[in-house]
Order: C-alpha cells, then sequence, then structure tokens
C-alpha cells in the first residue's frame, strides 16, 4: 500500500541524497513540488512531488544541469522527462540486481 504523504528523512532516503538538497529542491522548483505542512511546520510529500524530485534529480545529477536549465526542462518536456528518468531507473535496478548475482557467484 502506497502512502499518502512522506517526510523529508523518507524522501531523501528514497532517492539516496540530504534532506538539505531535498528541502533546497522543494524551494527552488515550487512550481513543481509543492509539499504540504503538517502541524509542526514539517514539509509532507506527496507520489507526485516524490516524481517531481526524480525528474530534478536526474537533471541536476545525471545530465549535469544547472537549477534554471533544469527549469526550462522541466517546462518544456515534462512528458518525456517522465519516461527517461523511468527507463533510467529501471536501469539502475538491473545494474543492481545484477552486481548483486556476481557477488553470489
Amino acid at each position: 500500500m502506497e502512502k499518502l504523504y512522506y517526510t523529508i528523512g523518507e524522501v531523501a532516503r528514497l532517492l539516496g541524497e540530504n534532506t538539505s538538497a531535498i528541502r533546497f529542491w522543494s524551494d527552488s522548483f515550487s512550481a513543481h513540488v509543492s509539499p504540504k505542512r503538517n502541524a509542526k511546520g514539517n514539509r509532507l510529500f506527496s507520489p507526485e512531488d516524490i516524481d517531481a524530485l526524480k525528474q530534478i534529480q536526474f537533471l541536476l545529477r545525471d545530465c549535469g544541469l544547472t537549477i534554471d536549465g533544469a527549469e526550462k526542462k522541466l517546462k518544456g518536456e515534462k512528458n518525456s522527462l517522465k519516461k527517461k528518468v523511468e527507463a533510467v531507473e529501471g536501469l539502475k535496478r538491473i545494474r543492481k540486481d545484477l552486481e548483486a548475482v556476481r557477488k553470489s557467484l
């Protein structure tokens, strides 16, 4: 069962990033990531926010774009970008599985 909202720590672990990076990205890309806040003021991310953060991570880390470049890509190529991110995630999972098999041999 998928959760409705994830804490910033859960999102950071899921993406393999620091919480400060997630916080910075959610502030810098507020048009694409809009976390809710609980009574204590903590950010709570929806699955849609996490998908947007995965796209942002792909553009910044894998493609090496700047914040402005990533913002332009997000505005222009939202659908094709989502497919690319999903493909890269699938390839990373396959690589991890293959490395596990190699270790077990």
